[in-house]
Parts: structure tokens; sequence; C-alpha cells
């Protein structure tokens, strides 16, 4: 009797589990982080760092804040539609890893107020940085999967870059 009660329950535990995963989407999209790192209207600013020691993105202890904005093209001037909110720590002590502990705040018409968020070791010297997406609210409500970083256009001289973030996400 235990054994058939057993299978019973195991069948029924099988039928749930896919009929939920047959709920699961995915989503992929492209978004360009438009990043300034000095001057009056920086988006990413040191707030807290090691003393008596530079603060910088390759400086162990390092604490960054930022804030930028998100286009839906590589240029500054395409639309606006997510915020980058969050934090950046240099976690490596040969300042090699940033832990990366953003949101993605939506701000356009098809995905307004929905967010995804981003957690992870982005290692700061490959041209390609991956890092989990680990939650996500609204649209992207109980969201998993990756993003990837890559800068694309970097200016020194104006403290500017844009970072490409392709993101795959499953979701409900």
């Amino acid at each position: 009797m235990a054994a058939k009660l057993a299978l019973v329950l195991l069948v029924v535990a099988s039928i749930c589990s896919h009929s939920e995963a047959s709920k699961l989407r995915t989503t992929t999209m492209t978004l360009y982080f438009q990043d300034w790192s000095a001057g009056p209207n920086a988006t990413v600013i040191p707030i807290t760092g090691l003393p008596g020691r530079l603060w910088s993105f390759f400086s162990f202890g390092t604490v960054f804040c930022t804030d930028d904005p998100i286009t839906e093209g590589l240029d500054k001037a395409s639309p606006e539609i997510a915020r980058a909110q969050g934090i950046y720590v240099t976690s490596a002590l040969d300042g090699s890893n940033t832990h990366v502990l953003i949101s993605i705040v939506f701000t356009n018409s098809k995905y307004n107020g929905s967010t995804l968020e981003v957690q992870g070791a982005s290692r700061q010297i490959d041209n390609v940085r991956e890092v989990a997406v680990v939650a996500g609210t609204g649209k992207f409500r109980y969201a998993r999967g990756y993003a990837t970083f890559e800068t694309v256009y970097l200016d020194m001289s104006l403290a500017y870059s844009v970072i490409q973030c392709n993101v795959t996400v499953k979701h409900y």
C-alpha cells in the first residue's frame, strides 16, 4: 500500500512540476548602459574604500554606487528604457573581480515598473563578463537567467563608456 501511495504522489508531483515549467517564458534582450564615471553628471561614483588608498575599480575594497540610464540603442540619445541602480564592490585582493548588485528598473511602456535583479562576480579583465539574473518582479516575476556585459565604447577623456548588456531570463 505504501509503495502505491508513493508512486501516486510521484506521478502527481511530476504532473504539477511539468505544468508549472510549461508556463515559463524566455525573454532575451540587449540593453545599453550609458556610464559616466566623472564630472557633474556622473552616474557611477565611488562612495567608500580603504583609507589612504586610491578608490578605483581596481582597488580592493572600493564600493561604487550607480544609477546608469539604460537605452535601447548604443547612442546615448536613443530612448531610455530603464535604469541600472545598485552597487559594485571591488572584491578581489588583486582588483580583478568586482561584485555586481544591480537592479534593472524598467521605465518604458512595455515593462514599466518591472525589475531584473543582477548579481555576481564580474571579472574586470575579461572582454565579456557574465553574471546571474537571480530574481525579477512585474513582467519578470521569478526570473532566473544570466546577463553578459561588454564594454562597446570607451572615451577615457570624458570618463564615458557604453556597456552592452545581453540578458536571457526564464520567468512567469
